[in-house]
């Protein structure tokens, strides 16, 4: 099992744009999405089945929230927001096979989500962001340098309006694993040349975690 060093969280708010991106940063070399939809109307299973064949053998397919759904197609795993299913109720649900990831923002949550089982943290965010509306404390570097220290043991990925020229400073003064984008990603007109330097910059091996 390894936690991607570059995650791509889908912005869509229909079917076909959701569809559309995926195809597209797949193509552009993303290997790790996470399918998050914000948009109530739509039918979250039939999208979910549609992505996870895009992401079959391409990439690990992340679900966010749903975790029936994410069970019933054979996700790789779900990420849980801080007020989504306990972490430990999902893994009943889903076993210890599956990527359960959860969101945090401070360090008592980092340790929480520890506790609960969680193979990987996303802490943001790292500066204010579109893409989601209820938005914890910004942290910035030295939030990010205040919270990780060696009792945070799982990957953590930092999250939330990350921009190109972020990362060498994220990478080479705090303890992240690596990066969670969409806005980034989704506004640039070359994303293979994008995605490229973004691996470039996060190019130490993969970090695996015990399943």
């Amino acid at each position: 099992m390894k936690i991607s060093k570059l995650q791509y969280i889908t912005n869509g708010n229909s079917e076909t744009e959701i569809l559309e991106e995926v195809n597209a940063v797949l193509n552009a070399g993303v290997d790790w999405v996470q399918l998050r939809i914000k948009n109530k109307d739509l039918d979250v299973l039939s999208i979910a089945e549609k992505v996870k064949d895009l992401c079959e053998n391409n990439a690990t397919f992340i679900l966010n929230d749903h975790v029936a759904i994410a069970k019933l197609v054979n996700a790789d795993g779900v990420h849980l927001g801080l007020g989504d299913m306990p972490i430990q109720e999902a893994r009943k649900t889903l076993g210890n096979g599956k990527i359960i990831g959860g969101t945090a923002n401070t360090q008592e949550d980092c340790f929480n989500r520890i506790k609960d089982g969680a193979n990987y943290i996303g802490l943001g965010p790292f500066r204010y962001t579109h893409t989601k509306k209820k938005l914890s404390p910004i942290l910035g570097i030295s939030g990010y340098q205040s919270v990780l220290n060696d009792e945070v043991t799982i990957p953590v990925v930092a999250i939330g309006g990350i921009k190109l020229a972020d990362m060498t400073e994220l990478k080479s003064k705090t303890n992240v694993h690596g990066v969670a984008l969409s806005g980034l990603i989704r506004s640039t007109t070359n994303r293979a040349a994008l995605i490229g330097s973004i691996n470039e910059i996060w190019s130490d091996e993969q970090l695996s975690v015990s399943e």
